[in-house]
């Protein structure tokens, strides 16, 4: 007699600290570009939900931003959206980068996830080392046993420890493997095809903000917030006989804090500006499957971080 494997699915959260590869890891196990990519920290400021289609099973992933103490009204909000996620998902991903020492934001995270970990309803937390391709063994061995020791001291119990390398791709379908396994049983919650399900306005968000982030000074990142104020088919740009796709025009804003850093932005003679332009455009219209004529602006919203008006406004 033959057992049908039950079939599960559910949400798993990705948290640490700011820049340890959160997106890359949630990319590489969709399979495909859903979260925006930096080599700067504090780059995602959504919950971006990426689905792992299987036969078994539907894993829905949160990335969420980077658990960090904050300094901004924006960072109070931003750990609020953490911990509001944390309470809704089936399993918790704690990654944990091998090329850096354990620290205080790693310690300050496992404390936040302690009460759930030992709640009512326990969530399994599943400790990833990210970036295991950038050590040698010993160094990785070392690691391995030093994220052990931080859930001992403070008498937690990860349910597994897994290294992996989204770059490389090394143990990324174990990890999968792992995070399904704690799914409760059930149906897809998503139809098949789809990768994520945030709204498009928010993907272009991201888009244009991954490509304004390339490059530039450190002072930026948590002083740019991108706004899409439309996207509108132009008349007449589709045609049927000859197989000519729509031009979408989409408007978008940039917004900074500061008068400097609206010429960073611009850069001399708009030169920055338009490639920005030129590297969003190339994924925007992957992502709409259509042309796209995309006009960029550029607006100083005065120390709109820690201006509830503002933030509201900025969807935050």
């Amino acid at each position: 007699m033959t057992h049908e494997i039950p079939h599960r699915s559910g949400f798993a959260c990705l948290v640490g600290r700011p820049n340890v590869g959160k997106s890359t890891l949630t990319n590489a196990l969709v399979g495909e570009k859903v979260a925006i990519m930096s080599a700067r920290p504090q780059t995602t400021r959504h919950t971006i939900r990426g689905i792992v289609h299987r036969e078994d099973a539907q894993l829905v992933l949160v990335d969420t931003p980077g658990l960090h103490r904050p300094r901004t009204l924006l960072g109070e909000r931003l750990n609020a959206l953490v911990q509001d996620t944390l309470s809704e998902v089936d399993v918790v991903a704690f990654c944990l980068p091998a090329d850096q020492k354990i620290g205080p934001g790693d310690k300050y995270i496992a404390s936040k996830l302690a009460p759930l970990m030992q709640g009512r309803r326990p969530v399994p937390v599943v400790a990833v080392v990210t970036k295991s391709d950038l050590v040698d063994r010993g160094r990785l061995a070392e690691h391995l046993m030093a994220v052990d020791q931080l859930a001992r001291s403070m008498d937690l119990d990860w349910s597994a420890i897994v290294p992996v390398s989204a770059q490389g791709g090394f143990q990324v379908a174990e990890l999968t493997d792992v995070l399904v396994a704690h799914l409760p049983e059930g149906p897809d919650l998503y139809p098949g095809g789809e990768l994520t399900d945030e709204p498009e306005e928010v993907m272009i968000a991201e888009l244009v903000r991954e490509a304004a982030l390339e490059g530039v000074r450190d002072e930026l990142p948590h002083s740019l917030a991108v706004s899409v104020e439309e996207i509108v088919e132009r008349d007449g740009s589709a045609d049927e006989e000859t197989g000519r796709r729509a031009l979408l025009d989409v408007r978008v804003t940039l917004f900074v804090e500061r008068q400097s850093q609206k010429g960073i932005i611009i850069g001399r003679g708009g030169s920055r500006l338009r490639e920005v332009g030129t590297v969003a455009r190339e994924g925007i219209e992957k992502l709409l499957g259509a042309r796209v004529f995309l006009d960029l602006h550029v607006k100083v919203a005065k120390d709109w971080q820690r201006d509830p008006k503002q933030l509201q406004r900025l969807g935050f």
